[in-house]
């Protein structure tokens, strides 16, 4: 099985009540959560017209999936949670779920690039990956924590959320 590490947002709807639904429903995708984050609260990064804020969270996962048909497994669960991808690309959405890390893999498709190739740049995702895994090195070497010394990160607006989620649904 390969170890994978995806970032989940939602900032449509009942933020919470996505991502709790999202880790439950990865198992039918088969992708088996191992671990998650605590829950964040993040402003928007990127063009967005939008200022509505994100709930985000990390997961570590194992998955027989090759790279493709993870991103697959994962575009199908979207769907299913009601995402829309007509419109634009940085529209509000009741779930996002991005491939962040695929063991040490380094993959460059027309649909899919791993380590993903923005990860650097945003705290909602590194800030979770440090919470779990504060020793991962990337595949190029690079120790995760020395990207959260990044001057543009503290710009982010990140916070704990009040609630956590659990594996376990609770």
């Amino acid at each position: 099985m390969a170890r994978v590490y995806l970032s989940l947002g939602s900032n449509l709807g009942d933020r919470l009540k996505h991502l709790q639904t999202a880790l439950q429903r990865l198992p039918a995708y088969g992708v088996y959560p191992r671990q998650i984050s605590r829950v964040y609260e993040t402003a928007p990064v990127g063009e967005t017209p939008d200022p509505r804020p994100y709930l985000n969270l990390g997961v570590w996962a194992e998955t027989e999936h090759q790279p493709l048909a993870l991103l697959d497994a994962l575009k199908a669960l979207e769907r299913e949670q009601g995402r829309c991808d007509e419109g634009g690309r940085w529209l509000p959405r009741p779930i996002d779920i991005d491939i962040i890390l695929y063991d040490q893999l380094t993959f460059q498709h027309e649909r899919l690039v791993i380590p993903h190739p923005l990860m650097r740049e945003r705290a909602f995702v590194l800030v979770p990956l440090v919470e779990m895994t504060p020793d991962w090195v990337l595949p190029d070497g690079t120790p995760v924590r020395a990207l959260l010394t990044n001057p543009a990160l503290r710009e982010q607006e990140i916070r704990p959320y009040e609630t956590s989620l659990s594996l376990s649904g609770d």
